[in-house]
């Protein structure tokens, strides 16, 4: 910035493919578990808001799903969200994954879909080479020049998201494309999501852990209670009522598990971040609701805010 004095506030649109290691880069900005992680791609299905503050800005990080080849309705919503977010943002980050295997730099790099989407972006984008500490030196910068020399972004990093590594240097770089104003949002926010969004996420989480196949990719969480009584009597516990919807009866049984030992056993963690999250004690109580194929049903799909 030409005026070092002055303070920068703006949007930065977080994209790449599943797995990319988006989600965890929020997290570590906001030195705060914001947006879910889990091994498993395509765990974030919505846009998450994350601010981050310093001194000299203030930036708005958009946390989106993973860019890839829709073969559902619900995949489908989770792009248009992409491309939304995209049309919002100052700045774009664009994460690529670094790996080892010997092709990278030469067929899979070049045919990543989300990359192609940003050869049609008219906005300023940022490279970030993530994990890069899985590659040595020269493969860093063997990885760095092939995305200069192919994409031309504004600037390109290599960082390791999981360990901080680089992350400072990412805010400097979004500095010179943010607009120069004052802050939007108050020091003590970190979102703007309401908490009943956070803990919906949280409990979604806890499935993409606790169970594998098809299960966690075929649930949706959905708060019907939310009571907040610490308020009124500090010593009542905030209650919290969810479903969980699955698309067939035979995921419904797995989720419950015999004699609902895996519910109760999802609901004990799910508990246990979701009081560490919001800081108070609360009452979890979770459901299993059948909504056949709801994932291809535009309909069931807005009800659930997608």
């Amino acid at each position: 910035m030409s005026n070092e004095t002055a303070f920068a506030c703006g949007y930065a649109a977080i994209v790449g493919p599943p797995n990319a290691g988006k989600s965890t880069l929020v997290n570590k900005l906001l030195s705060h578990k914001l947006s879910i992680v889990t091994p498993k791609p395509q765990t974030t299905r919505k846009k998450i808001t994350g601010i981050y503050h310093n001194d000299h800005c203030q930036i708005i990080f958009l946390d989106t799903p993973g860019i890839m080849d829709p073969v559902q309705e619900l995949h489908e919503s989770m792009l248009k969200t992409t491309r939304v977010t995209l049309k919002e943002a100052d700045v774009i980050v664009a994460m690529i994954p670094a790996s080892k295997k010997a092709d990278l730099f030469d067929r899979k790099f070049t045919d990543l879909l989300f990359l192609q989407w940003l050869d049609k972006i008219q906005k300023p984008v940022v490279v970030v080479l993530n994990k890069a500490d899985f590659l040595k030196k020269e493969e860093q910068e063997e990885a760095l020049q092939v995305i200069r020399k192919r994409w031309k972004p504004e600037k390109v990093l290599a960082i390791s998201a999981l360990q901080g590594t680089g992350t400072d240097g990412l805010v400097d770089a979004l500095l010179p494309f943010l607009p120069l104003s004052e802050p939007l949002y108050p020091e003590d926010i970190l979102s703007t999501a309401p908490e009943r969004f956070f803990v919906s996420e949280i409990v979604r989480e806890k499935i993409f852990l606790h169970y594998e196949q098809e299960i966690p990719y075929s649930t949706e969480v959905v708060i019907d209670e939310f009571k907040e009584q610490h308020e009124s009597n500090p010593s009542k516990k905030d209650v919290i009522r969810c479903s969980i919807i699955v698309e067939r009866d035979s995921q419904k049984h797995i989720l419950i598990g015999r004699k609902g030992a895996a519910l109760k056993k999802l609901g004990t963690a799910a508990r246990k971040d979701i009081e560490e999250f919001l800081d108070r004690p609360v009452f979890l109580e979770l459901f299993v609701k059948v909504r056949p194929d709801w994932r291809k049903k535009k309909g069931m799909l807005k009800s659930f805010g997608y």
